[in-house]
């Protein structure tokens, strides 16, 4: 199958069986995704939705963040991963956003990345479901199931690789759509040690799951 046969048939299935998707974390503007994201790297989404309610409602603007102290930060945020350092962030975050933005979320990706504690994925994030902008956010799960499918190189080694790869072949219009089926599909289906390949919607699509056929059949 070639690479662009690969990509048809994947986008065919998810128009068809996940047409509306969104981020399972929990917000309710751009400045509570944005701290949600950032305490949300190497953390899952449900412990992160655990946490930022009562976060939330402690510091509900970045004015009222950039005011705090990285200590009271950190006892909201205790059971995150790497909380001292996020603690950190989210301090110097808020107060950026005050000094440098006047309290707003930038849309910009470059000017999301100076934010402390954003990186590009990050800022990706922000862009594609705050200002659907077609930028993709290559996290474990969107990298290793790029590769593993086929739509990328498999001796693919960054995620910045994979992002340019991704955007040769995915339409602008649904690259925000594509960013969550690729999270998704490797968060409960296509799962890192035991894919479920025999639930998979993809498979004959899949470079991996064709291996193993060929596998099976030797």
């Amino acid at each position: 199958m070639k690479k662009k046969e690969r990509f048809d048939s994947v986008i065919s299935f998810f128009e068809k069986n996940h047409a509306e998707v969104e981020t399972e974390l929990h917000y309710e503007n751009p400045f509570q995704l944005l701290v949600a994201v950032v305490l949300s790297a190497q953390c899952t989404d449900k412990r992160v939705n655990m946490v930022t309610p009562a976060l939330f409602e402690k510091y509900p603007d970045p004015v009222a963040l950039a005011d705090s102290t990285q200590e009271e930060i950190f006892s909201f945020i205790r059971s995150i991963s790497y909380p001292n350092n996020k603690a950190k962030h989210l301090l110097a975050l808020g107060k950026r956003l005050v000094s440098e933005f006047q309290s707003e979320v930038p849309s910009d990706v470059e000017k999301l990345q100076t934010l402390e504690g954003v990186g590009r994925k990050t800022a990706n994030v922000i862009a594609s479901v705050i200002f659907n902008q077609p930028t993709m956010a290559v996290d474990t799960h969107v990298f290793r199931v790029s590769k593993r499918v086929g739509l990328v190189h498999l001796n693919s080694k960054t995620p910045l690789s994979v992002e340019l790869q991704l955007y040769k072949y995915l339409p602008k219009e649904i690259i925000p759509r594509a960013h969550h089926w690729l999270i998704l599909h490797g968060r409960y289906v296509c799962l890192a040690r035991k894919p479920k390949c025999s639930t998979c919607g993809i498979q004959d699509a899949c470079l991996y799951y064709s291996k193993l056929v060929k596998k099976a059949s030797v």
